[in-house]
């Protein structure tokens, strides 16, 4: 079987999923559109057989593969994978025993998360799997440090899919997420207003709750400190909107 070539997007092109799971109620309506909302562009499939006929036709970055699979083990598909593409390869198992985690590796898998998995958990080994595989295919090497170290400061990725904190923990953002951090940190420290915020994230303000925006701003402080980030620099400007101060 010949594979389209695996080259990795990066920038604002989305990275290309395979998603193989065979319980098709989890793959449909949990796994893909929940990796969707982290901005992938994902293909499910059920079978190996499945997974063989979409790469026929397509190029996918990562492939994300249940270990239980019927007829072919998942470890079977990640080996062949291996031997024929350099795409990355992500496990997923019901099995907590470190037996199959070490098989995994043995096999050629980059990473191995345990069932059920945690759909932001698996975006971010899926955005750091991504810019490992793209700074191997020859992504431009990083700036030189400055001489004087600048301070600590908040990272959106270039995509905007992923904030970093000062202390590098990554933190996967969603699509409203997305829309509005890069709306808050395209201002600099700057407040931006609620109706700007507003327009960010819909296409008719006048169809949007504003309390959805309030709703969104707590969430995303509440998923920041749940990660171990530290408090989110996401703040309030009373009467008027929030502003996001990256650097300390």
């Amino acid at each position: 079987m010949s594979q389209p070539p695996s080259t990795v997007r990066t920038g604002t092109q989305p990275l290309r999923i395979a998603l193989l799971e065979d319980d098709a109620e989890l793959r449909e309506r949990i796994l893909v559109p929940g990796l969707q909302d982290y901005g992938f562009d994902v293909t499910g499939t059920g079978t190996a057989a499945d997974l063989y006929r979409s790469m026929l036709t397509r190029a996918f970055d990562i492939v994300v593969l249940d270990i239980g699979l019927p007829g072919e083990s998942g470890l079977t598909v990640a080996r062949h994978l291996r031997d024929i593409s350099t795409m990355g390869i992500v496990m997923l198992t019901g099995n907590h025993g470190r037996r199959d985690q070490v098989h995994a590796l043995s096999v050629g898998a980059d990473a191995y998360l345990s069932k059920p998995v945690d759909i932001e958990v698996l975006a971010a080994t899926l955005h750091s799997l991504g810019r490992r595989l793209a700074g191997a295919a020859g992504a431009p090497p990083l700036a030189p440090a400055a001489t004087t170290p600048a301070p600590a400061a908040w990272q959106l990725d270039t995509d905007g899919w992923r904030l970093a904190s000062p202390s590098g923990i990554p933190l996967a953002l969603t699509a409203p997420e997305r829309s509005l951090l890069k709306a808050l940190v395209a201002a600099e420290g700057q407040p931006v207003a609620r109706d700007t915020l507003i327009a960010a994230l819909c296409s008719d303000v006048y169809d949007f709750d504003p309390h959805r925006l309030e709703m969104l701003v707590h969430r995303l402080r509440r998923k920041a400190l749940d990660a171990g980030t530290g408090e989110l620099p996401l703040l309030t400007a009373r009467g008027f909107g929030y502003l996001f101060v990256s650097r300390p």
